[in-house]
């Protein structure tokens, strides 16, 4: 185990403690020596991370140290924090603008020895994204989904031809060409595939299919999901 993610397991260790844990107990749990853990522990210290304590005792975190409900490890962060980025290269702009607040709210939330651990690693996200779409809003799309409400949708096939479309929005699904909208239509009376760039207007209706979508989307990954990894197109 890499010494950043010791120093996160030690923590952990001793903020759900109630009493002094030893350094053979720690040692034990993390499977490293206690010499390795008494190292880590001086380091915590003198990063002025409240831990009091001594050999043959045990140590306990010092109450009002501030840490997060919730706390990865090094690894778990850094999948984190590479998920965020590749989000951050999505076409979908209201994403884009929550990744960037939650790599910062992570990044704020870990103590400053890991958070300097994290920031050297060099992880980025690369290659070129879709460009937004201009007829449809994708935040609208997605809240849609979460509020199974209905939209009104003009929408240009492959071969140019277009048609208004009522569907119900299920779910969405991010390519590197284009975002596609899943949803039931109610011209075609079956789950559709919508390129979100052939979509030329979108509009919310105030119609709503309460304790449908989950069917739907039990429908949709039943058997027409198994035509749709890796591809982008639509079934109009």
């Amino acid at each position: 185990m890499r010494k950043a993610s010791r120093l996160f397991e030690i923590i952990q260790i001793l903020r759900l403690a109630r009493r002094p844990v030893t350094a053979q107990t720690i040692a034990e749990k993390l499977e490293v020596t206690a010499r390795s853990v008494y190292r880590d522990i001086a380091a915590l210290q003198t990063m002025r991370v409240p831990i009091e304590g001594e050999r043959g005792v045990g140590y306990i975190l010092r109450p009002g140290f501030s840490l997060p409900p919730l706390m990865f490890s090094i690894e778990e962060t850094e999948a984190i924090v590479l998920a965020l980025a590749m989000v951050g290269r999505s076409s979908d702009t209201e994403l884009r603008q929550a990744a960037k607040k939650a790599s910062d709210k992570i990044a704020a939330s870990l103590p400053e020895p890991l958070s300097k651990t994290l920031s050297a690693n060099a992880l980025h996200a690369w290659g070129s994204i879709a460009p937004a779409p201009v007829g449809i809003d994708l935040a609208t799309v997605r809240r849609a989904v979460r509020d199974e409400e209905r939209l009104e949708i003009r929408y240009r096939d492959e071969s140019g031809a277009q048609t208004e479309r009522r569907i119900r929005p299920i779910a969405v699904i991010y390519y590197s060409e284009t975002v596609n909208i899943v949803g039931w239509c109610e011209l075609r009376q079956a789950i559709r595939n919508f390129r979100s760039d052939r979509v030329l207007t979108c509009e919310s209706t105030g119609s709503f299919f309460k304790l449908e979508g989950e069917k739907l989307r039990q429908l949709w990954m039943s058997g027409w999901q198994s035509n749709q990894p890796g591809n982008p197109s639509s079934q109009p």
